[in-house]
């Protein structure tokens, strides 16, 4: 079966994006929509661990070629990060369909799998580049977690202290709140509804926000480069 695309382009036509409907996370930015799609292919393999975490291998390894599913308009924020901000028309059911919610819960989960599996080899010290400001791992991590959780938490209806999920037990406390949340709010029990999210673009865009700042990690690891190694992994929720 051909993999459900969907292309965003910004407002002003600036920057664009392709994500996968299907595939939580698998999503990446270009100038053009044709570049987009071409990044989005690119990423085919390195998305491949995702769904072998998920216990989805089969099912992704018989994927077929992509294929543009919706043609949309997304905000200004598409046009200034290349990243989608805003749910397609297929992502827009309240609720969602129940298999549907926990194979995107399951995929989420193999995607902070993932991300604490980079987190805890990559060096401490990351290669300097424009992207990200030039950032180590510890800062990374802590955007990466903070933002999850202080931010798109919200929506859901969670609400936790500043920087409560930066220790292990918090982020494992906030995870499990978080997937029970989404649950909650499928099945209605969270009076006050998203505005202008959803619950499928929520976990997409968590998936895809941890997903992004892993494969960060992974290209400005400086490991076996003689440069910014210490003495073994580091804990994911270990850095402030």
């Amino acid at each position: 079966m051909p993999v459900r695309t969907v292309v965003e382009r910004g407002t002003k036509g600036k920057r664009a994006v392709a994500y996968s409907l299907d595939w939580p996370g698998w999503s990446r930015g270009a100038k053009t929509p044709e570049l987009a799609l071409e990044s989005l292919e690119a990423y085919r393999e390195r998305y491949q661990p995702i769904a072998a975490l998920a216990g989805m291998a089969r099912e992704f390894t018989a994927a077929g070629p992509l294929e543009v599913f919706e043609d949309r308009v997304g905000t200004g924020s598409t046009d200034f990060w290349g990243i989608s901000f805003s749910p397609s028309a297929t992502e827009r059911a309240d609720p969602m369909d129940a298999a549907d919610l926990e194979r995107g819960i399951t995929i989420l989960q193999a995607c902070w799998s993932f991300f604490d599996g980079v987190a805890g080899r990559v060096s401490p010290e990351m290669r300097k580049g424009p992207r990200g400001g030039g950032r180590d791992r510890h800062r990374i991590i802590r955007h990466t977690i903070r933002t999850e959780s202080e931010d798109f938490a919200k929506q859901v209806g969670l609400r936790i202290p500043e920087e409560a999920a930066l220790t292990p037990d918090g982020l494992r406390e906030h995870r499990e709140t978080y997937v029970a949340a989404m649950r909650a709010y499928n099945a209605g029990e969270v009076a006050k509804r998203m505005r202008s999210w959803t619950l499928p673009f929520l976990i997409r865009h968590s998936a895809f926000h941890t997903l992004d700042h892993a494969w960060e990690m992974e290209d400005k690891d400086l490991t076996g480069e003689g440069e910014g190694e210490d003495e073994g992994p580091a804990s994911t929720t270990s850095h402030r």
